[in-house]
């Protein structure tokens, strides 16, 4: 799957939803991380975190909450 990504990213703009982080790193460009948070009345809500060129965001995350779960503090 991953060699086919590549050849087609080429040509097209592919988005992956992926939680395997190794995979994610070797295939995209761009990395867009996403969690969720309680909002006052208690409902789940999702929040983008953190989007960044992918050797950002495996190097040097700009967040605390992205560079914990990238090392695997939490998640």
């Amino acid at each position: 799957m991953e060699e086919l990504c590549l050849q087609l990213k080429e040509s097209y703009t592919i988005i992956t939803v992926t939680h395997n982080m190794q995979q994610a790193s070797r295939i995209a460009d761009w990395t867009a991380f996403f969690n969720t948070e309680t909002d006052r009345s208690g409902k789940r809500r999702g929040k983008l975190v953190e989007f960044s060129p992918t050797e950002v965001m495996f190097g040097n995350p700009q967040t605390d909450e992205a560079r914990e779960y990238i090392s695997g503090r939490f998640g």
